[in-house]
């Protein structure tokens, strides 16, 4: 699985889309990979397709072949077995599902927590942040699995590949890591996202498609589990907060360890979509404010009553970013967006697995958008 996802993220990072268009004009590709057991595979080569299809938006073929075997035994790892496996991003909401993972463990558990990074701005947040849970949750062995990966700039012959910046496969890479890193235990990997950005619910009738990413859909999370299943591979993937809003994930954190420890753990994390701010002079991994990951953060911290110590970029009293913060900002449409209820038909478009309730999902989202409603007022 793991060559695979590196496989389609490469694929992905390297076939620019065509500018224009509603469905970021979805691309053709075809991908042949080495793994260890062609038939297995290539048995459900379609399904797979499917499955991140659904993901990057795109139509992909795969073929598989055989991959050349290790000319030496590998090693066991001389460690525990993790009792519980957490992806930790740097964001927020993984943040509080490793913290909340490490708490609820007993004394002398294993929590192994996996964390995959391009941008180098990224990783001391994440190193950061499992210093912190040490801190918290004392008593618990906290294994860290750092993995810095990124597509070369070059080709084998030297000429530079195609750069596409939307990469809307990098979860499958991260997804992938993670189940390699839980498979010894046998048990779950767990990616702790809130439920309203997992269903994602289009800004406008013109986001939809690609141009709304799939990371932790519920959708997509079953469909894989499945494919991943009818394969043999270790597929067993869990979001511990698909019925929760981001707010309602913050004040559970705050009912863990109090509002000043939350608002101190919470506010060192990262959920700004923009990586680039560097660019525009700042110090790295500054956080925008006006993306919609800031945005929803934002109004997260409002919505528990825990203070956010997090230094915005759109709150810079020097005018220096202010054209920055001005291409990123998506306040505006947000303001639009909130204005009214959900409806039945915004859940409509969702394409929910069969066992995911519509009234459920149309209920997370009116508290979702009344969380981010009450900010914006």
């Amino acid at each position: 699985l793991v060559r695979l996802a590196l496989g389609v993220f490469s694929a992905d990072r390297s076939v620019r889309r065509a500018g224009g268009g509603s469905d970021w004009n979805a691309r053709d590709i075809e991908l042949t990979v080495e793994v260890g057991e062609p038939h297995a595979w290539a048995a459900h080569a379609p399904e797979l397709a499917s499955v991140i299809g659904f993901l990057s938006g795109d139509r992909w073929t795969f073929h598989f072949t055989q991959a050349e075997l290790p000319s030496v035994a590998l090693m066991e790892l001389d460690e525990p077995t993790p009792d519980r496996t957490v992806l930790l991003s740097g964001g927020a909401d993984s943040a509080a599902g490793a913290l909340t993972a490490a708490l609820r463990l007993p004394a002398g558990s294993t929590l192994q927590l996996v964390s995959q990074f391009s941008a180098t701005s990224i990783s001391p947040f994440q190193k950061d942040l499992v210093a912190r849970i040490r801190t918290l949750a004392p008593g618990r062995t906290i294994c860290h699995r750092q993995i810095a990966l990124n597509r070369n700039a070059k080709r084998i012959d030297g000429t530079n590949f195609p750069l596409e910046a939307s990469s809307r496969s990098r979860s499958l890479l991260f997804l992938a890591l993670g189940l390699a890193a839980a498979q010894p235990s046998g048990g779950p990997l767990y990616i702790p996202e809130n439920g309203f950005a997992s269903l994602n619910p289009a800004l406008g009738p013109e986001r939809r498609g690609a141009l709304s990413t799939h990371t932790t859909h519920p959708r997509f999370l079953v469909e894989l589990q499945e494919a991943l299943s009818k394969v043999g591979a270790h597929g067993l993937i869990e979001n511990p907060f698909q019925a929760l809003t981001k707010g309602e994930i913050f004040a559970n954190v705050a009912s863990l360890v109090g509002a000043d420890e939350a608002s101190a753990y919470l506010s060192a994390s990262n959920s700004c979509a923009h990586t680039d701010a560097r660019y525009s002079g700042v110090a790295p991994g500054s956080s925008c404010g006006v993306c919609f990951g800031c945005l929803v953060r934002r109004a997260s911290f409002h919505a528990s009553g825990i203070a956010d110590t997090t230094e915005y970029l759109c709150a810079d009293a020097t005018g220096r970013v202010a054209s920055f913060v001005a291409q990123k900002s998506i306040v505006e449409a947000m303001h639009d967006f909130v204005s009214q209820d959900p409806k039945p038909r915004m859940v409509m478009t969702m394409s929910l697995p069969d066992d995911y309730p519509p009234a459920a999902a149309l209920d997370l989202c009116k508290r979702g958008v009344s969380e981010m409603r009450a900010f914006l007022s």
